[in-house]
Formats: structure tokens, sequence, C-alpha cells
């Protein structure tokens, strides 16, 4: 798709399209619904930041709060590499001479009306941070230098960041600090929620797999480990298959144990239940 402003040809990104439910932890999904909504017509949006543990769910939750309002979704993942161009208009060389501008997701969602989800937003730097200042205040807009052009925000333009809270991402400047608001932090679940998240994501799997894994997830939890549920995913899908091979379910314990050791590594076998 193709839009015009002010004399300017730009090309628009595909919005996502994931097949993803968020299960359990109503209350963090009630806090992002009430971050974007608009209550009277001089109210905005707010742009919240979504900060957790890596796996806990973060994009998920985003992805679903958009859907909830039947919105396009975009998602736009920042790296220490992002830069101010990367996140609004690109040019390419098209033909002989000829530059064509790509619009990001997030600059899409912007025109469109839809939903970003810029993922990780805390491991970009601070210089493409400030060249969506503008956005994130009561001016909403974002200036390309590389297209020459303002681009104005529509009224139905949504924004939310997730964060991890490791050590591998850099500290938000102040002055993008207080733009991202609210902060809704989202923990690991508790045990029924976790073992419901698994059976969505492996509805194939036996029960009494999926119910070893969130035990195991569990002990890990309350050790503080950060081991999420998408470690017990992948624990559970590699254990299934170890188990295929053998055509033999006396190997399932051993299918588990050998898919945690491998998933996660030795420290992990700390937390592994008695019996499977």
């Amino acid at each position: 798709m193709v839009v015009e402003i002010d004399g300017v040809l730009l090309h628009l990104a595909h919005p996502d399209e994931l097949k993803v439910q968020w299960v359990g932890q109503d209350d963090v999904m009630r806090q992002l619904l009430a971050a974007w909504l608009v209550i009277d017509d001089r109210d905005l949006p707010m742009n919240p930041r979504l900060v957790g543990k890596p796996g806990v769910g973060k994009t998920t939750l985003a992805y679903a709060a958009a859907q909830r309002l039947g919105r396009e979704v975009y998602i736009m993942q920042a790296t220490s590499d992002t830069r101010p161009e990367d996140l609004l208009i690109t040019p390419v060389i098209e033909g002989e001479g000829m530059l064509k501008y790509v619009a990001s997701p997030l600059v899409t969602a912007m025109i469109r009306g839809g939903i970003v989800i810029l993922d990780e937003g805390n491991r970009m730097s601070e210089k493409s941070w400030a060249s969506l200042a503008p956005l994130l205040d009561n001016r909403r807009y974002v200036e390309s230098i590389v297209a020459g052009i303002k681009i104005k925000a529509s009224p139905l333009f949504r924004l939310v960041s997730t964060m991890n809270d490791d050590s591998s991402t850099f500290d938000l400047p102040e002055y993008i600090h207080s733009r991202l608001q609210p902060q809704i932090l989202i923990d690991f679940p508790g045990y029924d929620e976790e073992l419901a998240i698994l059976k969505e994501n492996l509805p194939f799997a036996d029960d009494e797999i999926l119910e070893y894994v969130t035990e195991f997830l569990q002990h890990a939890h309350a050790a503080d480990e950060r081991y999420s549920a998408r470690d017990g995913i992948n624990i559970a899908r590699f254990a299934l298959k170890l188990q295929h091979i053998a055509k033999d379910r006396v190997q399932q314990a051993e299918a588990l144990r050998v898919s945690i050791l491998e998933t996660l590594g030795e420290e992990a076998m700390r937390y592994v239940p008695r019996k499977p």
C-alpha cells in the first residue's frame, strides 16, 4: 500500500498476524487497555511500557490487547543498532537513480490508526528514542529528516513498548521515561495459570508432561530463577519429540530430564520434580 504525504510517496508495511491468546493475569490486561483508553475529546491515550523478565509474555499481552480492540497490529523489534531512520522512514534505491521511501511498522501504524508494539524498547539508544519524543507527548507526530516530511498520528494510533529487566539493556533517558507511562509489571504466573499457558501452546501434549513441567517452573520461580513459560514450552516440546522417537512411554521420565538438561543446562536440574 502506498500513501502520499506532502508530495512524498510512502510504501507502508504490512501488519503482523499472529495466533496468540492471553491466558490469565487479567489485571495487567485491564491496565494496558485502560492506558490506551480515551475518555474525553480533550484526553489523549497513554504510551505504556510492559516490564518483566524475558519470556513472561509481554509481547503476547500487547498483541492480545490490540486484538481485543480489533485493530491492525505492527511489531517492531528494537535492538542496539536501531537507527532513527529505521524507526521512521528508510530510503531504498529502486531502479536507476530512483529512491523509494519505505515507512516503518511504527509510522505505518501511525498513518493507518493501528497499534505498534515496540518490542524490547530499552535495547535502543537515546538517539533513536529522541526521534520519537514528539510522538510520545501531546504533539503526536514524528519528523523524517530523510524524507523531509512531518507525519501526524491518527487519533486511533496506540503505542506500547515491552522492556526486559535485565542487564543487557540501556537506561531510558528521563525525558523518555516520563513519556512512557504507566509502567505495567508482568510477573511469573501461578501454577494454574502457567499450566493453562502450556496447554494453550501445546494442546497435543499429555497432561502428565505439562503438569511436570509446570511444577518444575514453579520450583524455579520460588528460587527467583529467570526460567519462564517460554522455557517450559520448549522443555515440553523437546521431551515430546524425544519420547516420540523412543516410542516407549516408559522413557517419559528420562525424556523430560534430558530435555531440561539440554534446554537450560545442568544448573536447572536442581528444580526437577522428584517424580514425573
